[in-house]
C-alpha cells in the first residue's frame, strides 16, 4: 500500500466519523469516541562539527470506540489502528509501527456485573515488515501475513465503564498467513513446505493454523489526572490443541498527555510472547521470544 495513500485514508477516516458528532450515536444509548494523533520528529544536519546525521520520523494513531447500552443488553466496539515511519540521511525508510485492530463484544448482563458474553477480534498489519538488521528487502510479515481471527464465548465482568475482565473457556483462534513463501517458512506456526531427499517442492506449506482454547482479555481504562489518560489492554491465550502450557501473551499500554485540545505527547508499550512465533537472535540462535516495542509521539491530537 502506498504510504501517502495510507496517511491520506486515515485523515478521511477522522473527518468522516467527526461528522458522526450529534446524529443517530448521540442518543440516550450510544457512546463514541474518535481520538488521532500524528507527531512528526525532524533532525537537520549541515558540516555539524559533533557529526550525526539527518533523520525524520513521524508516526500517528487513530482510536475509534462506539458502544450501546440499553437495559441487561451491551455492546462494545473499537478500532485500533497506528503506523510509523522513519528515514535516516544514508537509510532506507524504515517502519516503526503498524497496526491494525478491530474488536466487538456483546454482553448479557445476568447479574450485577456480570454478563454472559462474546467476542470477536481482527488483528493485522498494513505493510510490509522487514528485519533491518538481517535483510532489508525480503519481508518477514505482510497484510494478512499474519492476521489473526478470534472469537470467544464466556463471561465478562464490568464493574465500571472503565473496567472488563472477559473469561473465556471456549475460544478460537485462526492465523493466517496470506503470503506462500512465509507458508512454507512455517512463519508464524503454520504448517511449513514438504520437501523430498532431492530438495524438490512436495506440498507447500499450509496458509492457515486453527487453534481452540481459553482466554482471558482485560481492558482498563483511566483519566489519571485532568489532562493524561491512560488505555491497558491484555490478552492471554492457551491452545488446548497444541502445548496449552505456553499461554500467548499480549499487553498493550498507552498514555495520553494533553497539552490543549490539538497539542499532546503519548507513550506506548507494547509486549508480546507467542510461542508459534520464531525469532532469530543476534548470534543466530532461533526460537520464541518476548517482544516488546516502545513508540513515543508529540504532535496533533483530535480527539471527538
Amino acid at each position: 500500500m502506498n504510504k501517502q495513500l495510507l496517511f491520506l485514508t486515515l485523515l478521511v477516516m477522522v473527518f468522516s466519523l467527526s461528522k458522526l458528532k450529534g446524529q443517530a450515536l448521540d442518543t440516550m444509548y450510544w457512546n463514541h469516541g474518535v481520538e488521532f494523533g500524528a507527531g512528526i520528529n525532524q533532525i537537520a544536519l549541515s558540516n555539524w562539527a559533533s557529526g550525526g546525521n539527518s533523520s525524520f520520523a513521524g508516526n500517528s494513531f487513530l482510536n475509534l470506540d462506539i458502544n450501546y447500552s440499553e437495559g441487561s443488553h451491551s455492546w462494545v466496539n473499537s478500532l485500533r489502528l497506528s503506523y510509523g515511519l522513519s528515514k535516516a540521511e544514508s537509510e532506507k525508510t524504515k517502519k516503526t509501527d503498524d497496526k491494525i485492530e478491530l474488536s466487538s463484544k456483546y454482553g448479557y448482563k445476568i447479574h450485577d456485573y456480570w454478563f454472559f458474553s462474546s467476542l470477536g477480534e481482527f488483528k493485522t498489519q498494513f505493510t510490509n515488515g522487514f528485519d533491518y538488521k538481517v535483510n532489508d528487502s525480503v519481508a518477514i510479515s505482510k497484510f494478512l501475513a499474519p492476521g489473526y481471527i478470534t472469537f470467544g464465548i464466556g463471561l465478562d465482568y464490568m464493574p465500571t465503564q472503565r473496567l472488563s475482565l472477559f473469561m473465556s473457556p471456549a475460544s478460537m483462534r485462526l492465523t493466517i498467513v496470506n503470503d506462500q513463501r512465509l507458508a512454507d517458512l512455517g512463519s508464524f506456526g503454520v504448517k511449513k513446505a514438504q520437501f523430498d531427499g532431492a530438495g524438490n517442492l512436495v506440498k507447500h506449506g499450509e496458509k492457515s493454523l486453527f487453534g481452540f482454547g481459553g482466554s482471558i482479555k482485560l481492558v482498563y481504562k483511566a483519566s489519571l489526572m485532568e489532562n493524561i489518560t491512560l488505555e491497558s489492554r491484555l490478552s492471554l491465550f492457551s491452545d488446548y490443541l497444541k502445548d496449552p502450557q505456553n499461554v500467548d501473551v499480549n499487553i498493550e499500554t498507552q498514555l495520553l498527555f494533553k497539552v490543549n485540545r490539538y497539542i499532546s505527547a503519548n507513550i506506548s508499550a507494547s509486549l508480546v510472547y507467542d510461542n508459534d512465533v520464531i525469532i532469530i537472535d543476534s548470534n543466530g540462535r532461533s526460537g520464541p521470544r518476548t517482544q516488546f516495542k516502545e513508540v513515543l509521539g508529540l504532535g496533533l491530537n483530535y480527539k471527538l
